[in-house]
């Protein structure tokens, strides 16, 4: 008879299989295989042998912004392709309000061990910061999985404000004339990075909060709103069907995602680099070997060719990390965002 297949993927030998063992068959044995080899035992929910038994139950990836939201796109492409690396459904839920924290404080204290979040930067980083009454901590309570993809802002305006950078930013300046700008909360990337601009420019603006940026999008078009930063995925079908102008885009020089989009360095105002990002955390209580997995699984899916076309029309550009790679982001992006809000003295609402 054929040895198991299993036997020639090690390089261990089988240990001695005492007789109860051996009238419980093969499963029994590969079972104390696997604990002899000091691996995890063989699991039958993601269907592929030598997979730990987890998940053993549906996933939930929530969502901090309403459907249609640039995370939820992303949630909503990810889910399926997730759910077939990991073996369970994978179900998005919404939880739209103060900026994707309360979606945020729910991940993390979840304790199912089965949910997980798909957050944009000030989740991850300064929700605490901006808002000491924030029901969680990004830094003790959550756990950095893997960062998906990152992408420059694309600040537009409503039609009729000039379209080109400086002479938009001169007629924004003008004595006494007050502008609104719509963000999908406060404290998200669009937030401070309209505060740093107001404050680069001169020009006067007060903020409008929504609950995601379908909502400031709809402000925009209905004229309650003149301008806004917005993902290039959201912005751009605005701009080409000629509802909305693209004025600049929050990076040192042109992206390959908006290449015909100026910079906002190139209006005159100096240099300024702001992204925004998605990337899945988990609570912090998650065991390391599941969070791992998830990445491993997170960082295959967004780098193949055809996922990576699909997010990069999005408005994105895959990154795929591993946790640390995420953390190591999370850092840089919480010194970045905590400056601006120091300089800007924005708090909390």
């Amino acid at each position: 008879m054929n040895q198991p297949r299993t036997q020639s993927r090690f390089s261990v030998p089988l240990p001695q299989v005492p007789e109860p063992l051996r009238r419980h068959g093969l499963a029994a044995l590969l079972c104390l295989f696997a604990a002899g080899a000091g691996l995890a035992p063989v699991g039958h929910a993601a269907g592929v042998p030598g997979r730990a038994a987890w998940p053993t139950q549906p996933l939930k990836l929530v969502v901090g912004f309403p459907a249609g939201s640039s995370p939820d796109i992303t949630a909503r492409t990810l889910a399926e392709p997730l759910a077939q690396a990991l073996g369970q459904p994978v179900v998005v839920e919404n939880k739209p309000g103060a900026g994707g924290n309360i979606a945020a404080a729910s991940v993390a204290h979840a304790a199912d061990g089965h949910t997980l979040g798909l957050m944009i930067n000030g989740n991850l980083t300064i929700a605490k910061i901006l808002n000491p009454k924030t029901p969680y901590d990004p830094l003790t309570d959550l756990a950095p999985v893997s960062l998906l993809a990152t992408a420059p802002l694309v600040l537009v305006a409503a039609k009729g404000p000039p379209d080109e950078g400086r002479a938009f930013f001169a007629a924004a300046r003008q004595a006494g004339r007050v502008w609104n700008y719509g963000t999908p909360g406060v404290g998200t990337v669009a937030h401070l990075g309209m505060e740093l601009l107001k404050a680069r420019t001169g020009m006067a603006a007060v903020h409008v909060p929504y609950a995601g940026n379908p909502q400031v999008i709809n402000g925009l078009l209905g004229e309650q709103t003149q301008m806004a930063l917005l993902p290039p995925g959201l912005a751009m079908p605005q701009v080409r069907a000629g509802k909305l102008s693209a004025i600049g885009i929050t990076a040192s020089g042109r992206s390959s995602l908006v290449p015909d989009v100026p910079s906002l360095s190139e209006a005159g105002i100096g240099p300024f680099q702001l992204e925004i990002w998605n990337a899945v955390a988990a609570p912090k209580a998650m065991p390391a070997v599941h969070i791992q997995a998830v990445a491993n699984a997170l960082t295959d899916i967004v780098r193949r060719p055809d996922m990576r076309q699909k997010l990069f029309n999005q408005g994105w550009q895959v990154v795929g990390t591993a946790p640390e790679g995420l953390a190591r982001r999370i850092q840089a992006d919480t010194a970045q965002l905590s400056d601006i809000i120091r300089v800007q003295g924005i708090q909390a609402q």
